[in-house]
């Protein structure tokens, strides 16, 4: 593996609370975008938002963080983390479903 993807770390977000209808998507892609995480966030069908992130583990940790504050409308009540592989050409971030 090359260096410069060697430090290219994936993980999986699940974020539960009052998190749907309140902007969650957008402030998730705003957050990604200054960070500069690629991956999506999308809405599940039993309330709780998606995240599939990709970066440094500073970045992840970085958005972990934001994720756990949420936007101002939104209860976050847990954030579960899981070890994702990394998706090879995922440079972007975006909202699916929306």
């Amino acid at each position: 593996m090359p260096p410069e993807r060697s430090s290219v770390h994936a993980r999986r977000f699940l974020v539960r609370g009052r998190v749907q209808g309140v902007g969650f998507r957008w402030f998730v892609e705003r957050e990604a975008f200054i960070l500069q995480v690629a991956g999506w966030v999308r809405n599940n069908p039993d309330g709780s938002v998606e995240v599939l992130a990709q970066g440094t583990r500073e970045q992840l940790a970085g958005l972990h963080s934001r994720l756990r504050e949420g936007p101002r409308a939104a209860r976050v009540d847990e954030v579960e983390v899981s070890e994702a592989q990394p998706v090879a050409g995922l440079a972007s971030f975006q909202i699916q479903g929306a």
